[in-house]
């Protein structure tokens, strides 16, 4: 079962969010607040799938076409909670305000546990080893225990204001 996005953001947030974001399943956060975590804008090998159950398997993240050694950065302004390996892979997470946590893999940290860092700067460097695309980031998001689609951290359409149309006068 997919969030509901009222559920997801408090009514404050929901406001100044976007139309296309509040239609995406799992939207995370509002448009403008987030980037993209690695430059140039990088093509998704593989899109975000998250299974009905969280036992089943699934995608909990996308994965970003990148380079071996190619600069990873922080998606949003937060702080590192950890700098490590997770089951032989190295990984960087990131707090974020609004209880966010961003995830980064396969990345050799170049920044500690519990340094600030804001959008755009280096977190670490991309590694090979991320199957099947390897070299590629993969990013994951997630609101406490919840995992959600990275892609509505960035994704965004603009709104567009159609003009009022008057009825014809009749005499």
């Amino acid at each position: 079962m997919r969030p509901n996005p009222t559920s997801i953001f408090p009514a404050t947030a929901l406001a100044i969010l976007c139309p296309a974001v509040l239609a995406a399943p799992g939207a995370a956060a509002p448009a403008g607040e987030f980037a993209w975590p690695l430059q140039p804008r990088p093509a998704v090998v593989r899109a975000f799938d998250k299974p009905e159950h969280d036992w089943l398997p699934g995608h909990r993240g996308v994965d970003l076409a990148g380079g071996s050694g190619q600069s990873v950065l922080a998606a949003g302004d937060g702080v590192v909670v950890f700098a490590g390996t997770v089951a032989g892979k190295p990984v960087v997470s990131v707090d974020h305000p609004g209880g966010l946590r961003t995830t980064y893999e396969p990345v050799a940290a170049a920044v500690p546990v519990g340094r600030r860092v804001i959008r755009g700067s280096p977190l670490g460097v991309l590694e090979p080893g991320h199957q099947p695309c390897s070299p590629c980031l993969h990013w994951g998001v997630r609101r406490d225990r919840e995992y959600l689609d990275p892609l509505a951290l960035v994704h965004h359409t603009p709104v567009r204001l159609k003009p009022l149309t008057q009825e014809p006068a009749h005499a």
